[in-house]
């Protein structure tokens, strides 16, 4: 029988006070707090923080404080990815932001989701992994819901709600969040 943390990982519906899930999360909170609140400008210390908390690529991301959880170590980061201030993760999937991608302040990525039905909304969730490429820019306030993907080098405009997937090479704004136009990556603009 697979554990509740399992069925999270592979978006079925699971109960989310399950004792190992709230010990998870837990400890995510703390290690948050301590990365939060430590404004020593140790490098080295907040890159073990971050290489503590996160499934991979703490050990040159950058993130701004304050920053939040559900999990920590379902979010993979590619090499030097940033996240502004005040960004939300909630990543009960997983949540893959490829190299060099610029997260804008207060963005929310949502990987959980609840049932329509309020009675089972009561008892479980589920959750959709989120896929970010690499050289993505999100706009600051954007909101990333359940189960997308961004294509590599997208450009997503500020306070956006992003609701449905988007190729690589665009520009996309609006709630919801549609592609305006198409990026030449040689151009100047």
């Amino acid at each position: 029988m697979p554990t509740e943390r399992e069925k999270m990982l592979r978006g079925a519906m699971y109960r989310a006070d399950d004792p190992e899930l709230v010990a998870a999360r837990t400890r995510a909170r703390a290690l948050c707090y301590q990365l939060n609140h430590d404004l020593r400008t140790d490098t080295n210390a907040r890159k073990q923080l971050l290489t503590d908390l996160l499934g991979s690529g703490g050990d040159s991301a950058h993130i701004e404080p304050p920053f939040r959880c559900d999990y920590g170590s379902h979010i993979y980061l590619g090499e030097e990815v940033y996240f502004n201030f005040n960004c939300v993760v909630l990543d009960v999937c997983r949540v893959t932001i490829g190299d060099h991608t610029l997260i804008g302040p207060s963005v929310q990525i949502y990987t959980a989701t609840h049932p329509m039905n309020a009675e089972l909304r009561r008892k479980e969730e589920f959750g959709q992994p989120i896929t970010i490429g690499s050289d993505v820019w999100i706009g600051g306030g954007a909101i990333l819901c359940p189960g997308i993907t961004i294509g590599d080098r997208t450009v997503i405009g500020a306070g956006s709600v992003v609701t449905k997937d988007l190729p690589p090479d665009v520009f996309a704004a609006g709630n919801p969040c549609r592609v305006i136009r198409a990026i030449d990556q040689d151009a100047n603009d």
